[in-house]
């Protein structure tokens, strides 16, 4: 954990930091660690990334990244999924992916921890989407229950298994429902 002074640091300043882990985010000037990811919170976030980009990445629609830093509108979070359509991603001068994203992710998944506030998750997705994002998941493994942020629009509640969850426009071809993200969590003999 990053330890710090009573003294406030500038965003620039927290991005001059050195990684730690767990991650820390800078969020309305505080530096705020992220919890450690438990068992359901990792097999999901494990799952996800690789079912969505063997849609999206194949097709060159998009790319989705674990725990990746992005940094925009006086923030640096790190969502536990981060997802970029292809047309936004950021490349260095040799076309190699950028390693820095200084932009809002396309679409925002945060799985909630047990230890973690569900109203500091949700205003983490909030604020994305008020900077660009399309769409956002709040994904609670617990109560086995997804909302669903769709930019300008209500959020969506999702808790029976056959419900397709909606994705943004350009992940078309991508088709998910709450049994599939929460049978990740079954372990069969």
């Amino acid at each position: 954990m990053v330890k710090t002074s009573n003294k406030i640091l500038s965003l620039e300043e927290f991005l001059a930091l050195p990684e730690t882990k767990p991650y820390c985010e800078y969020i309305d000037g505080k530096i705020i660690p992220k919890p450690m990811p438990q068992g359901k919170h990792s097999t999901i976030q494990g799952e996800l990334c690789p079912t969505i980009n063997s849609v999206i990445k194949v097709k060159k629609m998009g790319w989705a990244f674990p725990e990746l830093r992005c940094t925009f509108a006086g923030r640096s979070i790190v969502p536990d999924v981060a997802v970029f359509s292809w047309t936004r991603l950021p490349v260095d001068e040799n076309g190699d992916i950028a390693n820095t994203f200084a932009a809002a992710p396309d679409w925002i998944i945060e799985i909630l921890s047990p230890e973690q506030s569900h109203t500091k998750v949700t205003k983490k997705i909030l604020h994305a989407l008020n900077h660009g994002t399309q769409m956002g998941w709040l994904i609670d493994p617990d109560e086995r229950f997804i909302a669903a942020y769709p930019a300008g629009q209500q959020p969506l509640p999702f808790e029976e298994i056959e419900s397709v969850l909606p994705v943004p426009e350009f992940c078309q071809g991508l088709q998910l429902t709450v049994g599939d993200i929460f049978g990740w969590l079954k372990v069969t003999a």
